[in-house]
């Protein structure tokens, strides 16, 4: 239950946060010499040179997630480091109404194939996550790995357990999908997120920079894209790091046995729990990220 409290207070953090978006967004870059690439669902920035990687961040969040990584990894790799619709500052485009996780995830592979970037290399972060899930079930002759950072494939677990339906979850979602009304704490919330003081401001501010229509309607659709049914399709090798919330007062083998069974049906899986971290495990444990994403990155 300590678990799935923390788990779904970090989704109700992003969802109180989002409604001071700006209307002055515009799409932004982190390098001076890279190249960006605007479409209709998300923008692609593309920095550094040698065998390609995507990156894909999460909920109402910014591509500089991945700065610190694309940093360290642009002198070996030519990285695309992706930035949603509608999240962080992005101009809201083709998110501004309807279906938003699916399509978002159709255009990107959509583009891996346009760009000649397949068999893809995705590195995703919680909904980035799971949209290399989604790819992962659906498009898997498209990837050669992915690296799926905190997310599970069906998200309302995290609500109501291992049992969790997408009817029974899906008159909460509706609620949240229709709301632009903000709550109190989010500050308070998004400490279950990040631990550094300095990432959690970074943190508030690509949600207060979210377009809340657009981050309400992922959120909802998060909630109700249920991917269990086909974990045990996929064929390319995936794997995923957890945390273990140990500052949030999680044991450790409370992490475990969530994930481990969730992610069980997976063929050809590596699980890695990263410890002392909490949901950005990037921002929590470089270190430790490093590591397991080289490990990955060599396999």
């Amino acid at each position: 239950m300590l678990l799935r409290n923390i788990l779904f207070g970090s989704l109700l953090a992003l969802t109180v946060i989002a409604p001071t978006w700006s209307h002055a967004a515009e799409t932004t870059a982190l390098y001076g010499d890279s190249t960006l690439v605007v479409r209709d669902r998300f923008s692609d920035e593309i920095v550094g040179s040698g065998p390609d990687l995507v990156f894909i961040p999460g909920l109402a969040s910014s591509r500089a997630t991945w700065k610190a990584t694309a940093d360290r990894l642009k002198a070996h790799y030519r990285l695309h480091l992706i930035q949603l619709a509608g999240f962080a500052g992005e101009p809201v485009r083709g998110n501004a109404s309807g279906d938003f996780l699916v399509p978002t995830a159709e255009a990107i592979d959509a583009y891996l194939v346009e760009q000649h970037l397949t068999p893809a290399t995705v590195i995703g972060h919680s909904l980035g996550g799971t949209t290399a899930l989604y790819l992962a079930e659906h498009h898997g002759d498209h990837l050669k790995k992915i690296l799926v950072v905190d997310a599970l494939p069906f998200f309302a677990m995290t609500m109501m357990g291992p049992a969790a339906t997408v009817d029974g979850v899906k008159p909460y979602a509706d609620r949240i999908r229709a709301s632009t009304q903000s709550a109190p704490n989010a500050d308070q919330m998004i400490a279950h997120l990040v631990t550094a003081p300095a990432d959690r401001a970074m943190v508030v501010d690509w949600g207060k920079a979210s377009d809340p229509g657009a981050v309400n309607r992922a959120i909802a659709d998060d909630m109700t894209l249920d991917l269990r049914p086909g974990l045990m399709s996929i064929a390319v090798p995936m794997t995923l790091l957890y945390p273990d919330n140990a500052p949030n007062g999680a044991p450790k083998d409370m992490a475990n046995t969530a994930y481990q069974a969730a992610f069980a049906p997976v063929p050809h899986k590596t699980l890695i729990r990263i410890d002392n971290s909490m949901h950005f495990i990037m921002l929590d444990q470089p270190a430790q990220f490093d590591a397991a994403l080289d490990a990955f990155l060599k396999n």
